[in-house]
């Protein structure tokens, strides 16, 4: 009974304004360092992004690349002629001589790239252990569960489990960051999300907390009875009057839970409306659109980070639209300057809070792309090459190698689709060890980084 109960008023407490969870408080790896502030954004790119149009080769490759994608780069025209794409000339030529480049849509990234402050990982994704060409073709090696699924491999990214899957490592990242005793008294402020997640960030003690560009979410039935006022209160300030006074009364356990958890909801939210009501105005100009909106809001309460008592931060946030198996050289263009904008605006929101070396931004994807093209779009992959952004990162650099832009190239699972050369969790390790988990913890949250390298990638200076 009492499982059950805790299970139902979590959910409860956290919608739709969701505040903190506390349950399940695990002792396991107490030991984070949690000196100082640190934050991880997410930005996940709902659909599949096409990691061959975010990384382009340049130099001799693009013949190559060309070929395969000949009828595609007609109808995308100049935007892909190889004049137009932004090389990434810090880059010297990769070990086989070749060069990549950035598709114009995305100056900001590249500015941000060539000042060292964003790099590019090539051929991330869900892995249970190294896989080779050979062993994929041979099926001599195990594999993540429903590849090429939207919704499975979506949960893979977020929760190294494919639908269904319960905890999330932003979620398990923050639960160790909580026992050690960050954001003590502001624990639902440890995961939040401006946009509709996954299991990400839901941990055994951390859950998500949703915000919007205007604040914190609100119960929709409060907002449509603001004219049911008594004085000068809220209907909303009535509620949570009643629910903290004497008023309440009742001997069902259950509805005192339900009053308990919907007070504090009520309570976190008015906490948080008013440290960001308070807080200067930010003069950064972000885009209008989606995203900019999205990472506006999580620029908006990292300024009030110190009002809120917080030490570390997950923020997820994210779009979608890049499913592009049709009509790929109109919609992914216009999707990639949108990313692009708003990340270098949020880049910019970071060094205008003096906090760009405390603040690290990466993308994710359901998974990459094919290399060939099925006409005008492309279809599902694997492996797929992501952004960090942030001025601790290791900026200027490809870490990885793209594969060859040719069909049978050696990490080719069919049509140029790609086997992973790193796993999610070989991806994920740094970011948490840059937050302050040690390798306990990083194993607790992370259950399959044992059987990878976990240094491979050197994401930080």
């Amino acid at each position: 009974m009492t499982l059950h109960r805790r299970r139902f008023l979590r959910h409860l407490a956290a919608a739709p304004m969701l505040a903190g969870g506390t349950l399940g408080l695990s002792q396991r790896g107490y030991g984070a360092d949690i000196g100082g502030y640190r934050a991880l954004v997410c930005v996940f790119l709902y659909g599949g992004l096409d990691n061959n149009d975010l990384l382009l080769p340049a130099g001799n490759a693009y013949s190559d690349f060309a070929r395969i994608r000949e009828s595609l780069l007609a109808e995308q025209g100049e935007a892909r002629a190889p004049e137009f794409l932004l090389p990434l000339d810090s880059l010297q030529s990769t070990a086989d001589g070749s060069r990549w480049a950035l598709p114009p849509e995305m100056p900001a990234t590249k500015a941000l790239f060539d000042s060292g402050r964003a790099a590019v990982v090539a051929n991330v994704g869900p892995l249970i252990e190294p896989v080779t060409r050979q062993q994929f073709l041979d099926e001599t090696v195990r594999l993540p569960p429903r590849l090429f699924s939207h919704n499975d491999q979506q949960a893979t990214w977020q929760a190294s489990a494919p639908e269904g899957a319960q905890y999330g490592w932003g979620g398990l990242f923050a639960d160790a960051f909580l026992r050690s005793g960050a954001s003590a008294g502001a624990e639902a402020f440890a995961t939040i999300t401006a946009t509709e997640v996954g299991p990400f960030l839901t941990g055994e003690r951390a859950f998500p907390y949703r915000i919007n560009p205007w604040g914190a979410s609100q119960v929709y039935l409060l907002g449509e009875n603001e004219t049911l006022v008594e004085g000068d209160d809220s209907f909303e300030q009535r509620l949570l009057r009643h629910l903290r006074g004497d008023r309440y009364s009742g001997s069902h356990v259950i509805r005192s839970d339900m009053a308990t958890a919907l007070g504090k909801s009520l309570a976190t939210n008015a906490r948080y409306n008013s440290a960001r009501g308070a807080s200067v105005t930010l003069a950064t100009p972000f885009p209008d659109n989606e995203l900019g909106a999205q990472l506006r809001a999580v620029a908006d309460t990292i300024a009030i980070r110190n009002e809120l008592g917080v030490q570390r931060q997950i923020f997820f946030v994210g779009i979608g639209g890049f499913d592009t198996h049709s009509a790929q050289a109109t919609d992914l263009p216009a999707l990639l300057g949108m990313v692009d904008s708003a990340a270098g605006a949020f880049y910019q929101a970071t060094e205008e809070l003096g906090i760009a070396q405390d603040v690290t931004l990466f993308t994710a994807s359901d998974f990459g792309r094919t290399l060939a093209i099925n006409g005008d779009g492309t279809d599902h992959g694997w492996g797929g090459h992501h952004l960090v952004i942030g001025g601790g990162v290791n900026g200027g650099n490809l870490l990885g190698t793209p594969p060859p832009p040719r069909i049978d190239n050696p990490r080719d699972a069919g049509a140029g689709a790609a086997i992973p050369e790193f796993s999610v969790e070989q991806f994920a390790a740094p970011l948490g060890r840059w937050m302050g988990l040690s390798d306990a913890e990083l194993d607790a949250a992370l259950p399959a980084l044992g059987n990878f390298d976990r240094n491979v990638l050197t994401l930080f200076t």
